[in-house]
């Protein structure tokens, strides 16, 4: 009987759904050493540097989760949907990002190109005390409707 190797997506999708401060050494499985990751605050290549950005990511919130509600695989590369639920460290009021990520995969299987797509002015800028109301205030005069 052969053993069959789960997909580059799956292993990816298990990593997220499944990511603690416990599970980040798995990390070097699913990225290859020189990828890149792109998301609206971060433009990091390395592992190192990847890391850095998700210990960052649990320093500063409390129980962050990933759910990817959706994944499609076309060659190498994959694109996932999925919402990531937190709390802002003091706070009790839970939140939320909806987004994507498009991913690109080395001929291991690992990761190379992380591309995360989510808009961060609605979803955190809007959120700040005083940034909040001039980034609504725009997005209302902005608006077609």
């Amino acid at each position: 009987m052969i053993a069959t190797m789960p997909s580059p997506t799956a292993t990816v999708v298990a990593f997220f759904e499944t990511l603690t401060p416990a599970t980040l050494p798995a990390l070097a499985s699913v990225y290859s050493d020189d990828a890149r990751f792109v998301d609206p605050f971060n433009d990091v290549t390395g592992q190192r540097a990847i890391r850095a950005v998700f210990d960052h990511m649990f320093a500063t919130l409390d129980e962050p989760r990933f759910e990817v509600l959706e994944a499609v695989t076309a060659g190498d590369q994959c694109f996932l949907v999925w919402n990531f639920h937190f709390r802002r460290r003091g706070r009790d009021a839970a939140g939320s990002i909806h987004g994507a990520s498009h991913l690109r995969f080395a001929t291991d299987g690992r990761v190379t190109l992380h591309r995360d797509y989510w808009d961060a002015a609605q979803q955190v800028y809007e959120s700040a005390p005083l940034l909040g109301a001039v980034m609504r205030w725009l997005r209302r005069r902005l608006s077609a409707g």
